[in-house]
């Protein structure tokens, strides 16, 4: 077991400097590409996305998730999972073509015929990778992963801003868009060197697909919660508007989505290894959850405190309208930050039907919201987010981990350190902002003020929340030092 724990820890570390590479590559490509491109480029892609999004739900049909969360799993179930989902990718390129005159019709912008098209190919390449990425999840070898994660966004960065530099404007998105599947794809094929077999007919792929059809289902309510808002915004106020809330929210959300994505496939595939032993699976749990957390917020608030001079740096003047939509929203992607990673311990024991009936309930209220605030454009359609957001954490928070080994009281106890440190820490730095900073340019002041308020979080959170021995341990696995024989919880 001591094993598995220094493998989480290394794979963890791994994936989150991957993603941390990613992300550096995200934003060092979109710094140069909002100003190579307007926000009517991006809006122009965010209709198609938007609507494509949903039938990516379907390429993976859950079943690389089912896939790792099998006790065993043979190679010819994995080979016959291969056949399906490569299947699934067929068809939903397919689908994506015949449906290509609708959205153009629906958004009234002939364009988005060509521009669907392409961007349907993306499920195809995604398709053939999917078990293949599977393997190694399961192998846990999440260093091959990070350099297959990062070849692929530094590569499509390079395509993108090569293809906007060439002047190909909203093509360059495409580009971007459907380079890092086939990159990724390729990689995974390398790292692996399986070669899937004919398929067969087996009795255990009816159980996974079940799972996996039940996982998907999940998804595709929850994403047309969280997207509905950006087809309304597109169809009823146009792709400005939509590129300024969209380039907002994707900008906001990048570390969160970055983060829980990296230390999600770590922690998921440790969390099915340890379904049967309740305390261990609780501890590991509260661990990785209180290191996501603590990772997050303090970008989170920086961007919620200084939107102006985010805006002014990354994207540049004439996006200059996305600053208020950036700070609505901060609340938002904190509760992301809480919620989204009770989704590894629901599905790392089983309880994916939960996570579907949490998803039919919070999809109308949330779609409520978006319809009271579409009227009054991108600023009531966050604001509408946020508020909805805030009145649903508690209860979703008890729902998820309801009869499960972690606590609703657990997760309170493990998210108000970090959360009571990010407070404070972001109230020191608004008082330096407001003393000293303002008259500085917009570099050094941006600078001065995130350093201020990563030093203080960090301090608070290493010393005066108590959170210490977190690191350390981390910092011992990693080195390959011997491991405490008790592990305490974070939450004490």
């Amino acid at each position: 077991m001591k094993d598995l724990k220094r493998r989480t820890i290394r794979g963890g570390v791994a994936r989150m400097a991957a993603q941390g590479t990613n992300f550096a590559a995200s934003f060092v490509s979109l710094m140069i590409m909002a100003r190579l491109l307007g926000p009517a480029d991006y809006g122009l892609i965010g209709m198609v996305t938007a609507v494509t999004g949903v039938l990516a739900l379907f390429r993976d049909f859950g079943l690389s998730s089912a896939a790792i969360q099998r006790p065993t799993l043979s190679d010819d179930e994995s080979s016959t999972l291969f056949w399906i989902n490569l299947l699934i990718g067929a068809g939903l390129t397919l689908l994506g073509v015949a449906l290509a005159p609708a959205i153009a019709a629906f958004y009234h912008d002939r364009r988005l015929i060509a521009v669907t098209m392409v961007m349907a190919a993306s499920f195809l390449f995604n398709a053939a990778g999917i078990q293949h990425g599977a393997h190694l999840q399961r192998e846990m070898r999440f260093t091959a992963l990070s350099i297959i994660y990062t070849t692929g966004a530094m590569v499509s960065a390079t395509v993108g801003i090569g293809a906007a530099l060439a002047g190909f404007g909203y093509w360059s998105l495409v580009a971007l868009n459907v380079t890092s599947p086939l990159v990724i794809t390729v990689g995974c094929w390398v790292a692996t060197r399986w070669i899937p077999k004919l398929p067969r007919r087996l009795r255990s792929i009816r159980s996974m697909l079940g799972f996996g059809g039940t996982l998907t289902l999940n998804g595709l309510v929850a994403y047309v919660a969280y997207n509905l808002e950006k087809i309304l915004l597109g169809r009823f106020w146009g792709p400005a508007a939509l590129g300024i809330y969209g380039r907002s929210y994707n900008l906001i959300n990048l570390p969160t989505s970055n983060l829980n994505s990296a230390a999600g496939e770590v922690t998921f595939s440790a969390l099915s290894r340890l379904q049967a032993e309740p305390a261990r699976l609780r501890n590991y749990f509260l661990k990785a959850y209180s290191l996501v957390l603590a990772l997050t917020l303090p970008v989170t608030v920086a961007f919620a405190l200084f939107p102006g001079d985010v805006i002014q740096f990354v994207l540049g003047p004439k996006w200059s309208a996305a600053a208020p939509i950036l700070r609505v929203l901060a609340p938002t992607i904190v509760i992301f930050a809480v919620i989204n990673p009770l989704g590894w311990l629901m599905y790392s024991v089983g309880l994916v039907k939960r996570s579907l009936k949490i998803a039919l309930v919070f999809a109308p209220l949330i779609i409520m919201g978006y319809v009271i605030g579409l009227p009054h454009g991108p600023n009531g359609v966050a604001l509408a987010y946020s508020a909805v957001m805030m009145l649903w954490v508690f209860p979703h928070i008890a729902w998820c981990v309801h009869g499960t080994a972690v606590s609703f009281w657990d997760i309170l106890r493990t998210s108000a350190k970090p959360l009571a440190c990010a407070v404070a820490a972001g109230a020191l730095a608004f008082g330096a902002r407001l003393a000293y900073c303002e008259s500085l340019p917009l570099f050094p002041r941006l600078a001065l003020e995130c350093a201020i308020l990563l030093a203080v979080f960090s301090v608070m959170l290493l010393f005066v929340a108590g959170q210490k021995s977190l690191y350390v341990d981390l910092i011992r696995g990693l080195r390959g030092a011997p491991l405490p024989e008790q592990e305490s919880l974070v939450s004490a």
